[in-house]
């Protein structure tokens, strides 16, 4: 069985390297219908990859910026396939800094941050606002990294700093079972079934304990999912 999961992951990351080629090529010829692209691409990569998909509550189209836990890169490719705004992810600047494929974050203008420079967080700032003001959401993931898929880690000063300086309206929403189904780490893939649950979305200036309540909350709201599992 595990010789078939690992078969089934190879194909479809082979799958990835060439899909992913395909959008970098589209978006740097055709940049206007960059969000286009993507979504098309995610929407292909649903329906090879096999999960199937359960979406809990409804996104909050006036909400500037989408919180979400971390455990796989089908965490992105749900939220690709099925977000109704052109997301602005922020990433570690490790990708953006790969040959040819870190075009997907340039090309997109999404949002790079380096961990290791503490000027950083100034460009985090700046480019999250020029994203903003161009209607655009910011998605980010405020563990940094991914997860085992039970635990949500701590999350990082970047998110904080940008929801609070800039006085957003924060969605957070929880992701289940992506890493089950797609684990890129141990290189596993099945089918199975995902949840993307969205909660209940508020100004972050209306609550000074936010950032410290959203992580508690979406750890509960993923204890529970769980245990029915």
């Amino acid at each position: 069985m595990k010789i078939l999961q690992k078969i089934k992951a190879i194909s479809i990351f082979i799958n990835f390297v060439i899909t992913v080629s395909v959008v970098v090529i589209l978006i740097t010829f055709f940049n206007k219908h960059n969000w286009k692209v993507r979504r098309t691409w995610a929407k292909l990569q649903a329906w090879l990859t096999g999960y199937k998909l359960e979406i809990i509550g409804t996104p909050d189209l006036e909400a500037h910026m989408l919180i979400l836990n971390h455990q796989s890169l089908l965490d992105i490719i749900i939220l690709e396939a099925t977000y109704p705004k052109n997301l602005a992810w922020v990433a570690k600047k490790e990708i953006e800094d790969m040959t040819f494929f870190g075009k997907v974050i340039t090309a997109n203008r999404m949002i790079s941050i380096n961990r290791d420079d503490k000027k950083s967080l100034l460009k985090l700032f700046a480019d999250s606002k020029d994203r903003l003001e161009a209607g655009r959401v910011i998605a980010i993931f405020p563990e940094g990294t991914r997860g085992d898929g039970k635990t949500i880690a701590p999350f990082k000063a970047g998110t904080k700093l940008i929801a609070s300086k800039l006085k957003l309206k924060v969605q957070p929403a929880v992701i289940v079972n992506t890493r089950n189904v797609l684990d890129s780490q141990n290189f596993i893939a099945k089918s199975g079934k995902v949840k993307l649950i969205y909660l209940d979305s508020f100004y972050v200036k209306e609550n000074k304990n936010w950032f410290e309540e959203i992580q508690i909350a979406m750890q509960e709201r993923l204890d529970e999912e769980l245990k029915k599992s």
